[in-house]
This record gives structure tokens, C-alpha cells and sequence, in this order.
């Protein structure tokens, strides 16, 4: 009997963030309904950039400035 594949969560599309001073974060996790249209992947970074600001908050760290962001590999 053959075995089915895993059931992937289309809900989420994940990405990769450098930041300005260097350091890196991946897979991220964007809510797919978020992204795609005119836009692209431009509204991945402003809700990577409200989630780096409730993330300070919490921690009283702040992250820095977004450099570049990217799908992680393997999508």
C-alpha cells in the first residue's frame, strides 16, 4: 500500500530576513491571504516588520531595520 504525502498548510507562505546589521531569520511565517497581487511579496516585510515590533516589546530588544526579505527555499 502506498503512502500519501503529508498535507502542506497553504496557509502560510515563509520567508527569510536579513537585517541591516547582518543577522538572519528564517522561515517566517506570512499568512498566504496576505500576499500576491499588484503587490507581490511587499506586504510580507510590513508583517514581518508588526511582528519585530510586538516582539521588542515584549523583550525590550529591538531588531533593526529589514535589509532584504526572501521565500525560504524549498516552497
Amino acid at each position: 500500500m502506498a503512502r500519501k504525502k503529508p498535507v502542506v498548510d497553504a496557509g502560510f507562505v515563509l520567508f527569510d530576513v536579513i537585517y541591516e546589521d547582518g543577522r538572519l531569520t528564517s522561515n517566517r511565517k506570512v499568512p498566504a491571504a496576505d500576499l500576491g497581487g499588484l503587490d507581490g511579496d511587499e506586504p510580507a516585510k510590513t508583517f514581518i516588520e508588526q511582528q519585530d515590533r510586538k516582539i521588542a516589546e515584549m523583550s525590550g530588544q529591538s531588531r533593526g531595520k529589514i535589509k532584504t526579505i526572501k521565500r525560504s527555499p524549498g516552497q
